[in-house]
């Protein structure tokens, strides 16, 4: 019968074998003195250096160290839908080291075999140190005048990797190297340093424990560590269930990883020649038959015994569909609580590893949003670098469901590939800290904030304000934000998007979108709490200043991230409550047990009634306003606003149900090409959300929002009384005492007396908000009334009279010579005017009357 594993690990527990029991009896500065003079007296001889002095080395090390937990590979997790009950898929497989930590019982008996053959044939027969093997070695060591041989244990090896795998934690690439090179260097120091912490650990540890610990540690090339890994990535199977000539080929690799490894062709026949080394130790120790020795030994390791498997490291190489999800989890894990009490621990529990990270990503939505950016939107344009990002958010816990842009994502460095044309390692979705973007200018989609702040201040949707298009000035726009970037002046003339009344409801300027209507909404507020609205829903820059508060930013000169526009929006469609984002439902440690993900963080920034009176006109955006192309047509209610910055350099839209908030986002990444120029330019946006959030709807339904409250419609407005005939002073007096502003815009020709008011920049009964400019002009008193001189029966000399009473002096009179046919009666008569009656021209303008005679001369 073939000799086993277990026959020896049971020897192992009586400590047997002489020259075991030998080093067991031992004190550690005996053993010290017998691996000085043994091994490197040739050394000692050349340098000089007293052998008492290696012995104060030896004593002076601790007495062993720990078999720490090994870096494990993190698991990202996806819900496949809106219902957890329809399970999760893995997208993306992210460590610091590719290694999976496997228990002894999923190891191969094949594997282990091979290592105590090709590695220390003696494991379970000494403690530690193996003084056969030194004496050997000082042999050796002797002919060769330097320390050549170390006879390093399975043990000693094993504390040689626990140190490298330590140095690879090191915070800078100078420190690791140097750590390394101290683990692995031909110095009497570190050999001392190796055997007494071996011998520690095998007074702490079974050798089971010890060998299980060596094999999940072992470097087997490149960035793979552990025989599970490398089982995988060279073959395609698990440790347990390798073959003979797999298991050897493995073990193969640990004394030389660089010249051994399986991943290169160039290194099959270094590895053919251990491999086989190792088979016939495996023979000679009766682990394996001559039957099954044969068979290995025939085997040759060439392209068709390898079946390479690279590493599926890191977010280029997870789901095609959420890579840029993956690496905002990365860029996300100091924010993990669980994993430690700071961003410190944080991050070295991660790299530690061995997480199943169940996160807030529903997949089969992220695909499909991610499979519609790529078909509206290319990766590539040569007339612009375009960039387009859809993101959402639950409106009532944040989490995260899908992020997806047109870029494909890669953050590899070039001299590996990274950096192709269409590609990117930006996440354009969140913020610099995040992902890299420093965001994007969101045009009218920041109106929103100002009605949110207008609403909070008691205002009303149909409080009626000024839309003219005229010169505004800027110091006029009141800003008590002494970080806002002002103070501010100068003229400013805003735009509109298309032609647009000259007055209208706050309702109905968000509707369609008017700047002027919001750069008067904007004059009547401070534009320190328009800023403190859009904080209130989490509103940020993308590149972590402070949010500016020139006038104009009303109109979204900001730059900020998609993902931060979709959760201000949801804040609205949640009736007011805003949640914090979260990318993470709960973590499964290495041993199974579960830790929660990020809470759900959610206060009330909004009262329920400013926040449905906010989503009434942005309903109204979607079903009859500025993004009626984006409606789905599903009866979910959908809020949204659409944005165009100027020039249509950006475009966006942002809409959201009462479950699910989206953002899309469509422009330059850099540059300034009008999106509206390109093909479908300004359409893109509404493809995309419309069909995104279509499906979202399928999965999450939505209910309706809520009513605003009848003072959220009237607000604080006033009907504008009729001024007109009264004079300046009084005009001016009875409207600022009704809260208006009141503005002389000139003098007209009127037939009211002269400096009356002639006419108002409103019609009368008007709801206008109060702090509205209600500009009036002033009669020139220069208009006269035309007379009605022809309805009934009036003489030339009465109607002159008539006319000049008036204001007409300049009268022509005209003859009408009576027909047989006409009523002789008329002679004498007015029977036609020039100017018909109760029009209204300047005085002294040339009329004509005609009367009719019997005979004309």
């Amino acid at each position: 019968m073939w000799r086993t594993l277990n026959h020896m690990s049971a020897q192992n527990q009586k400590a047997s074998g002489v020259i075991g029991a030998i080093g067991g009896m031992l004190g550690l500065s005996a053993l010290a003195g017998v691996l000085v003079t043994v091994m490197v007296t040739p050394a000692l001889a050349v340098t000089g250096i007293a052998a008492s002095n290696t012995i104060g080395i030896f004593e002076g090390l601790p007495e062993y160290i720990k078999i720490n937990e090994q870096s494990q590979r993190n698991v990202l997790w996806a819900q496949n839908t809106a219902n957890p009950a329809d399970g999760y898929t893995a997208i993306a497989t992210v460590y610091a080291e590719n290694r999976e930590e496997v228990p002894w019982d999923q190891v191969s008996d094949y594997i282990k075999q091979a290592t105590i053959a090709g590695e220390d044939r003696r494991f379970y027969d000494h403690n530690g140190v193996d003084l056969q093997s030194i004496v050997r070695a000082g042999l050796g060591n002797l002919t060769s005048g330097g320390i050549e041989s170390g006879a390093s244990t399975l043990t000693m090896q094993l504390v040689k990797n626990i140190f490298i795998t330590e140095a690879l934690k090191a915070d800078t690439i100078e420190e690791r190297d140097d750590l390394i090179d101290q683990a692995q260097e031909q110095s009497l120091e570190r050999k001392l340093k190796e055997a007494k912490l071996a011998i520690g650990l095998e007074k702490n540890y079974t050798k089971d424990e010890i060998l299980l610990a060596y094999l999940n540690i072992a470097g087997f090339g490149g960035n793979t560590y552990g025989i599970q890994a490398a089982a995988q990535q060279y073959f395609g199977v698990s440790a347990s269930d390798v073959t003979i000539a797999q298991a050897a080929s493995l073990i193969a690799i640990v004394q030389q990883p660089g010249a051994r490894s399986l991943g290169s062709p160039d290194n099959y026949a270094a590895n053919e020649g251990r491999r086989d080394v190792i088979l016939d130790s495996m023979l000679a120790e009766g682990f394996i038959s001559a039957a099954e020795h044969d068979e290995a030994i025939n085997t040759p390791v060439d392209d068709e015994f390898v079946t390479l498997t690279p590493p599926t490291s890191g977010c280029y190489a997870a789901n095609q569909y959420a890579k840029f999800f993956c690496d905002f989890v990365l860029k996300s894990v100091g924010d993990f609580e669980t994993l430690g009490a700071d961003e410190t621990e944080r991050e070295a529990a991660w790299k530690l590893g061995g997480y199943d990270v169940y996160t807030t990503l529903n997949l089969s939505l992220q695909t499909a949003t991610q499979a519609r950016v790529w078909e509206v939107v290319p990766t590539n344009d040569p007339r612009l670098e375009i960039g387009s990002v859809a993101t959402s958010i639950e409106t009532n816990t944040g989490r995260v469901i899908t992020m997806a842009q047109n870029r494909v994502f890669d953050d590899r460095s070039p001299e590996f590939g990274g950096g192709a044309v269409g590609t990117t390692a930006v996440n354009y979705a969140t913020d610099r800290d995040y992902g890299g973007s420093s965001g994007f200018q969101v045009g009218s989609t920041y109106k929103v904030f100002a009605l949110v702040q207008w609403l909070n201040e008691g205002r009303g949707l149909n409080e009626v304000v000024d839309a003219t298009l005229r010169e505004r000035n800027l110091a006029a726009f009141r800003d008590t934000c002494e970080d806002g970037g002002g103070p501010w002046g100068g003229p400013w003339n805003p735009k509109n998007d298309a032609p647009a009344a000259p007055a209208m409801s706050v309702f109905n300027a968000t509707v369609q979108s008017v700047n002027t209507a919001f750069a008067s909404v904007g004059e009547q507020l401070d534009q320190c709490d328009i800023r403190a609205a859009a904080e209130s829903l989490g509103v940020h820059r993308a590149d972590g200043g402070t949010l500016q508060t020139n006038p104009s930013a009303v109109l979204g000169t900001n730059e900020i991230a998609p993902l931060t526009m979709a959760n201000a929006f949801a804040t609205i469609a949640s009736g007011g409550i805003y949640c914090k984002p979260i990318i993470v439902d709960r973590f499964v440690d290495r041993d199974g047990n579960e830790l929660d993900g990020q809470d759900v963080e959610c206060q009330r920034a909004l009262s329920a009634e400013v926040a449905a009176a906010a989503a009434a006109p942005m309903q109204a955006v979607i079903s009859s306003g500025t993004a009626t192309a984006s409606r789905v047509g599903d009866g979910i209610p959908l809020l949204g606003k659409t944005g165009t910055t100027d020039s249509s350099n950006q475009t966006w839209i942002v809409g959201s149900s009462s479950r699910v908030s989206t953002a899309v986002w469509v422009g330059n990444v850099v540059g300034k090409v009008p999106i509206r120029s390109y093909p479908s330019g300004g359409q893109l946006r509404h493809q995309i959300f419309r069909v995104m959030q279509g499906a979202i709807n399928a999965q999450y339904g939505g209910s309706a929002f809520g009513s605003p409250p009848e003072r959220l419609l009237t607000g604080s407005g006033v009907r504008l009384p009729d001024v007109t005939g009264q004079t300046a002073e009084q005009a001016k007096s009875l409207l600022e005492g009704l809260g208006f502003k009141f503005e002389i815009a000139g003098s007209v020709d009127s037939d009211l007396p002269i400096d009356r008011v002639a006419s108002m920049s409103f019609p009368v009964d008007t709801l206008l908000a109060r702090g509205t400019i209600v500009s009036v002009t002033l009669s020139l008193g220069n208009m006269g009334v035309v007379p009605d001189v022809t309805s009934v029966p009036t003489s030339l000399a009465d109607a002159l009279a008539a006319f000049s009473d008036a204001g007409f002096g300049a009268v022509t009179t005209l003859c009408y010579e009576l027909q047989p046919s006409d009523d002789p009666l008329l002679d004498g008569v007015v029977v036609e005017q020039s100017a018909a009656p109760g029009t209204k021209f300047l005085f002294g303008t040339p009329m004509s009357l005609t009367e009719a005679k019997l005979s004309c001369p």
